[in-house]
């Protein structure tokens, strides 16, 4: 559980501020959460003012900034910004005359929770079990704030109702095919097969399920190349390009911690590095 007493809402040398920090996280969270967000059953809900269809990466980019407000703000920044969600979502739901349901809300964050775990270890290496109740509890922190009801204590209780909700509300429909319609639209051609690549490699099992992913084995073998490129010197310049121009700015320049993450706050967060409670 969070202290009242810190300044900011997640401490610094937290390990979500560690992967919230990194260009590459951001990328594979949001590539997997938005084959999630088209498969499930209330993407109509991002369809009624439009502005997920006409400008999906915009509005990714929009997410971001809100997220990284509230990892790395100062704590009544952050609170704002909570607010401002809540506000945000109660003028769709007038407009619309109806609420967005609460699992549905449960949905998201549990989204954010998983893809956020998924993107680090796909990046450097697994998490123990402490690391992932660690960021567990800073997203049910955010959902409390939110109002968001029945959210799960411990990690264990997450991953088995996370399974649940996937297989309950992950509901391909013809809004999920003009989704992705939008994202080639949006991406191009070069870029897009990327997205898939990266979905297919880092979304939930359920998802790939549902979505019918899979990887070849001549992909398997793309991703351990992707591995070696990364450490290329010029591929920090070259994992921009993945991003459409009008968004690098937001990606390379948006909210960040005051510090870089150090060696010793790195070391807060590898508490574990063999367990046997892994839970993945």
């Amino acid at each position: 559980m969070l202290s009242s007493s810190v300044s900011t809402f997640v401490p610094s040398g937290h390990i979500v501020r560690k992967i919230w920090s990194e260009d590459e996280c951001i990328l594979f969270l949001f590539a997997a959460s938005a084959a999630e967000f088209a498969a499930h059953r209330t993407v109509d809900w991002l369809y009624f003012t439009g502005k997920i269809p006409n400008d999906p990466i915009g509005r990714m980019f929009s997410t971001l900034e809100y997220a990284r407000k509230i990892v790395f703000s100062e704590r009544e920044e952050a609170e704002k910004a909570l607010a401002m969600i809540r506000q945000i979502h109660g003028k769709v739901e007038l407009a619309r005359g109806k609420r967005i349901p609460d699992w549905a809300y449960r949905d998201v964050l549990f989204m954010l929770i998983d893809n956020s775990i998924r993107a680090y270890e796909a990046i450097h290496q697994k998490l123990c079990y402490s690391d992932k109740q660690d960021i567990l509890d800073v997203f049910l922190c955010i959902g409390r704030r939110l109002e968001i009801p029945d959210l799960p204590e411990d990690y264990i209780h997450f991953e088995r109702v996370r399974q649940i909700e996937l297989h309950r509300n992950l509901v391909p429909s013809p809004l999920t095919i003009d989704l992705f319609a939008q994202y080639r639209k949006h991406l191009g051609c070069l870029r897009y097969p990327l997205l898939l690549f990266i979905q297919k490699k880092l979304c939930h099992p359920v998802v790939k399920q549902k979505l019918h992913f899979g990887l070849t084995w001549g992909q398997e073998g793309l991703w351990k190349v992707f591995q070696l490129i990364r450490f290329i010197p010029g591929y920090p310049k070259l994992k921009y390009w993945l991003i459409p121009e009008p968004h690098r700015f937001t990606l390379k320049h948006g909210i960040r911690p005051a510090q870089a993450v150090s060696t010793t706050d790195t070391n807060k967060f590898r508490r574990c590095p063999v367990s046997r409670k892994n839970v993945h």
